[in-house]
Protein backbone atom coordinates (compact mmCIF):
# COMPACT_ATOMS: atom_id res chain seq x y z
CA UNK A 1 0.00 0.00 0.00
CA UNK A 2 2.59 2.26 0.73
CA UNK A 3 4.93 1.89 -2.40
CA UNK A 4 1.36 2.91 -4.54
CA UNK A 5 0.58 5.73 -1.92
CA UNK A 6 4.28 6.81 -2.48
CA UNK A 7 4.15 6.42 -6.13
CA UNK A 8 1.54 8.50 -6.24
CA UNK A 9 2.54 11.24 -4.44
CA UNK A 10 5.73 11.10 -6.77
CA UNK A 11 3.56 11.26 -10.15
CA UNK A 12 1.76 14.22 -8.39
CA UNK A 13 4.40 16.05 -7.48
CA UNK A 14 7.77 14.90 -8.92
CA UNK A 15 10.97 15.06 -6.81
CA UNK A 16 12.67 16.57 -9.59
CA UNK A 17 10.65 19.74 -9.43
CA UNK A 18 12.81 21.59 -6.55
CA UNK A 19 9.95 21.50 -4.47
CA UNK A 20 9.57 18.48 -2.53
CA UNK A 21 10.98 14.92 -2.14
CA UNK A 22 8.87 11.68 -1.35
CA UNK A 23 9.61 12.00 2.21
CA UNK A 24 7.95 15.49 2.19
CA UNK A 25 5.03 14.04 0.50
CA UNK A 26 4.18 11.56 2.87
CA UNK A 27 4.94 14.09 5.41
CA UNK A 28 2.55 15.99 4.24
CA UNK A 29 -0.28 13.21 3.79
CA UNK A 30 0.42 12.69 7.45
CA UNK A 31 -0.66 15.98 8.65
CA UNK A 32 -3.62 15.57 6.40
CA UNK A 33 -4.72 12.78 7.88
CA UNK A 34 -4.54 14.00 10.96
CA UNK A 35 -6.50 16.91 10.08
CA UNK A 36 -8.94 14.82 8.87
CA UNK A 37 -8.94 12.49 11.74
CA UNK A 38 -10.38 15.78 13.57
CA UNK A 39 -13.04 16.24 11.05
CA UNK A 40 -14.10 12.93 11.39
CA UNK A 41 -14.29 13.05 15.57
CA UNK A 42 -17.64 14.66 15.70
CA UNK A 43 -20.68 14.92 12.81
CA UNK A 44 -21.48 18.65 11.74
CA UNK A 45 -19.92 21.58 10.34
CA UNK A 46 -18.24 19.41 8.05
CA UNK A 47 -17.94 22.10 5.09
CA UNK A 48 -16.57 24.96 7.19
CA UNK A 49 -13.96 22.42 8.74
CA UNK A 50 -12.47 20.82 5.74
CA UNK A 51 -12.07 24.70 4.45
CA UNK A 52 -10.10 25.11 7.56
CA UNK A 53 -8.09 21.78 7.01
CA UNK A 54 -7.65 22.60 3.15
CA UNK A 55 -5.92 26.30 4.36
CA UNK A 56 -3.82 24.62 7.28
CA UNK A 57 -1.84 22.47 4.71
CA UNK A 58 -1.91 25.09 2.50
CA UNK A 59 0.11 27.35 5.04
CA UNK A 60 1.98 24.22 6.22
CA UNK A 61 2.85 22.79 2.51
CA UNK A 62 2.33 25.57 0.23
CA UNK A 63 0.28 23.58 -2.27
CA UNK A 64 -1.28 24.32 -5.22
CA UNK A 65 -5.13 23.96 -5.18
CA UNK A 66 -5.42 21.12 -7.14
CA UNK A 67 -2.55 19.34 -4.85
CA UNK A 68 -4.45 20.50 -2.07
CA UNK A 69 -7.40 18.80 -3.68
CA UNK A 70 -5.77 15.12 -3.94
CA UNK A 71 -4.07 15.44 -0.96
CA UNK A 72 -7.21 15.70 0.98
CA UNK A 73 -8.94 13.10 -0.98
CA UNK A 74 -6.26 10.97 -0.38
CA UNK A 75 -5.88 11.84 3.19
CA UNK A 76 -9.90 11.09 3.77
CA UNK A 77 -9.51 7.47 1.79
CA UNK A 78 -6.54 6.88 3.94
CA UNK A 79 -8.37 7.98 7.21
CA UNK A 80 -11.27 5.63 6.33
CA UNK A 81 -9.08 2.75 6.23
CA UNK A 82 -6.15 3.61 8.91
CA UNK A 83 -5.77 1.38 11.65
CA UNK A 84 -3.51 3.49 13.97
CA UNK A 85 -2.22 7.20 14.23
CA UNK A 86 1.23 6.02 15.08
CA UNK A 87 2.00 5.51 11.59
CA UNK A 88 1.24 9.26 10.64
CA UNK A 89 2.38 10.86 14.03
CA UNK A 90 5.94 9.49 13.66
CA UNK A 91 6.67 11.03 10.48
CA UNK A 92 5.55 13.96 11.33
CA UNK A 93 7.85 13.59 14.72
CA UNK A 94 11.00 12.85 12.47
CA UNK A 95 10.48 15.62 10.02
CA UNK A 96 8.85 18.80 12.04
CA UNK A 97 10.97 20.64 15.05
CA UNK A 98 8.81 21.18 18.21
CA UNK A 99 7.48 24.75 16.78
CA UNK A 100 6.36 22.98 13.39
CA UNK A 101 4.17 20.26 15.89
CA UNK A 102 2.66 22.91 17.91
CA UNK A 103 1.92 24.98 14.55
CA UNK A 104 0.14 21.58 13.17
CA UNK A 105 -1.86 21.12 16.25
CA UNK A 106 -2.27 24.47 16.85
CA UNK A 107 -4.19 24.55 13.21
CA UNK A 108 -6.04 21.42 13.94
CA UNK A 109 -7.48 23.34 16.93
CA UNK A 110 -8.73 25.82 14.13
CA UNK A 111 -10.44 22.96 12.25
CA UNK A 112 -12.09 21.94 15.44
CA UNK A 113 -13.58 25.31 16.34
CA UNK A 114 -14.48 25.82 12.52
CA UNK A 115 -17.81 24.79 13.17
CA UNK A 116 -18.22 27.15 16.47
CA UNK A 117 -18.43 24.60 19.19
CA UNK A 118 -15.82 21.42 20.55
CA UNK A 119 -17.27 18.24 21.50
CA UNK A 120 -16.05 15.71 23.61
CA UNK A 121 -14.64 13.83 20.56
CA UNK A 122 -12.74 16.16 18.96
CA UNK A 123 -11.22 16.72 22.45
CA UNK A 124 -10.71 13.40 23.16
CA UNK A 125 -8.71 13.25 19.27
CA UNK A 126 -6.70 16.67 19.97
CA UNK A 127 -5.23 15.05 23.62
CA UNK A 128 -4.10 12.00 21.38
CA UNK A 129 -2.82 13.64 18.74
CA UNK A 130 -1.08 16.06 20.98
CA UNK A 131 0.81 12.71 23.36
CA UNK A 132 1.32 11.23 19.77
CA UNK A 133 3.41 14.33 18.56
CA UNK A 134 4.96 14.75 22.28
CA UNK A 135 3.32 18.07 22.71
CA UNK A 136 4.29 19.78 25.85
CA UNK A 137 1.20 20.65 28.12
CA UNK A 138 1.31 24.15 28.17
CA UNK A 139 2.21 24.80 24.68
CA UNK A 140 -0.67 22.35 23.92
CA UNK A 141 -2.80 24.68 25.92
CA UNK A 142 -1.31 27.96 24.15
CA UNK A 143 -2.16 26.33 20.64
CA UNK A 144 -5.91 25.65 21.76
CA UNK A 145 -6.10 29.24 23.19
CA UNK A 146 -4.86 30.95 19.70
CA UNK A 147 -7.22 28.85 17.90
CA UNK A 148 -10.12 29.43 19.52
CA UNK A 149 -9.26 33.22 19.38
CA UNK A 150 -8.72 32.72 16.06
CA UNK A 151 -12.11 30.98 15.95
CA UNK A 152 -13.75 34.27 17.71
CA UNK A 153 -12.71 36.47 15.69
CA UNK A 154 -13.91 34.94 12.25
CA UNK A 155 -17.05 34.56 13.67
CA UNK A 156 -17.82 38.33 13.67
Amino acid sequence: MWKSFLEWLDSVLPPDTGRATVDDHAVGVAAAVLLVEVLRAEPGGRAEERRVAVEALRAQFGLSDDELAQLMALAERTAETATDYFTFSSRINAAFDDARKIQLIEHMWRVAYADGRIGGEENLVMRKFADLLYIHPGAYANAKMRAKAAAAGHAG
